[in-house]
């Protein structure tokens, strides 16, 4: 059966572009159909063959039928209908060679919801106009690509026929080269990494290869999201989390948070975890004029003219102690958490700008009191720095035996990457 690439948008506003995207499509030899996703009343454009697939249809799909979507509630009708364009695609799965969906702050809200439902690998553009900015609410955890418009999308002219044909070559070439599936041939591991824990990262992936096929993340709010997601999914068998400088940010309001929900698949899913406390000396926020006015007198390292880092205080350690050590009461599985005594990052050392061994002590104190210790939930302190070999040793070893003792118990294999 022939699959199709999707063009998704909101007719009712977007049908020029829409049909233009589908006869570029067309154009560069692949099969392509419109659906609509309309929310103001349920489209008749399917009726005179300008769409192939009509909101109504998209509509019934949710869980609540029709009427929850069309309910003269912008807001409301958007949620209703991501959903069931989700349940929809869901359902089509095996038809679809690749979606493109276009729209403003309404429909690539609706479209990359859907969008994330689909599995890695399927190539999946979204062109927004909100594509200049950040994206992580639409991307998440999945490989959307997003691509700006430059103009709004209301009608066509010389650049929008310019951008929406490149787009629908980029869909086109993706779909027509698409990379065959690769099943992993080792147990697949997830493992957390900022700049400033790269050193340890480093010294950790050669030793990991000879057994794990490693995946690394990179702690910028997304990546944990993006393991997490694939932890989820059962794809990774262990994790080495290095680096959860993203849960400072959440708690601290810097621009790389994590999600709420981080590190709630290793306690669905009882997998091995090592964490560690890797930059978590650090809050990060865009340059320096987007610090927020009640952080004004606080300690900074201007990393570049695009990243300004904040040093964490000993009441913000202790804090973060308490926060993780919550999550992982939450564990049942194999969890040990490595506390590098010597410092937490590239910048906590000696001689550096973020050496600080009282909010080390704060953080220890914070997570130590707050972590019931079992058999299977444990804290190992090491006087080493995070990026000391003698540490990446401690993490080989520790791994090792949490993933033998495991082993015995369990049969691990590898994902399905």
């Amino acid at each position: 059966m022939a699959k199709f690439v999707y063009v998704i948008g909101t007719a009712d506003t977007k049908l020029d572009e829409l049909v233009w995207l589908k006869t570029r499509l067309h154009a560069a030899g692949v099969n392509a159909r419109i659906i609509d996703v309309s929310t103001a009343s349920a489209s008749a454009l399917y009726e005179n063959g300008k769409i192939d697939i009509s909101s109504s249809h998209i509509a019934g799909y949710h869980p609540e039928g029709s009427s929850a979507v069309f309910c003269n509630e912008r807001g409301q009708a958007i949620a209703a209908m991501s959903v069931a364009l989700k349940r929809f695609l869901q359902s089509t799965s095996e038809d679809i060679s690749g979606l493109i969906g276009i729209g403003g702050s309404g429909g690539t809200a609706l479209i990359t919801y859907a969008m994330r439902s689909m599995p890695i690998g399927i190539p999946k553009l979204m062109v927004s106009t909100m594509a200049s900015g950040d994206v992580g609410c639409y991307v998440g955890g999945s490989d959307i690509a997003m691509q700006y418009t430059v103009t709004d999308l209301n009608g066509l002219n010389y650049l929008s026929r310019t951008i929406l044909t490149n787009a629908a070559n980029m869909i086109a070439g993706a779909v027509s080269h698409v990379a065959a599936p690769v099943k992993a041939q080792k147990p697949v591991l997830g493992v957390t990494m900022f700049g400033v824990t790269t050193p340890c990262i480093n010294q950790l992936i050669p030793v990991l290869n000879e057994q794990y096929d490693p995946l690394v993340f990179h702690a910028t709010g997304n990546g944990g999201t993006s393991m997490e997601q694939l932890i989820a999914d059962g794809e990774i068998a262990g994790v080495i989390d290095i680096t959860l400088t993203e849960v400072a940010d959440l708690l601290f309001g810097g621009v790389l948070a994590c999600q709420e929900t981080r590190l709630d698949s290793i306690a669905r899913t009882e997998i091995p975890w090592i964490g560690s406390a890797g930059a978590l000396d650090m809050v990060n926020f865009g340059g320096v004029s987007s610090i927020p006015e009640r952080y004004a007198q606080r300690q900074f390292v201007e990393h570049n003219a695009q990243v300004t880092l904040m040093r964490t205080t000993p009441e913000e350690n202790f804090q973060l102690g308490v926060w993780i050590g919550r999550k992982l009461n939450q564990c049942n599985g194999p969890v040990r958490f490595l506390l590098p005594e010597g410092g937490f990052s590239a910048l906590d050392a000696p001689d550096q700008p973020f050496f600080d061994p009282q909010a080390r002590r704060a953080f220890a104190e914070g997570l130590e009191s707050t972590v019931v210790q079992t058999s299977q939930r444990q804290i190992i302190k090491t006087p080493h720095h995070i990026n000391a070999p003698e540490f990446a040793a401690l993490v080989i070893e520790t791994f090792n035996a949490v993933m033998r003792h495991q082993g015995s118990s369990h049969h691990s294999t590898p994902g399905k990457l």
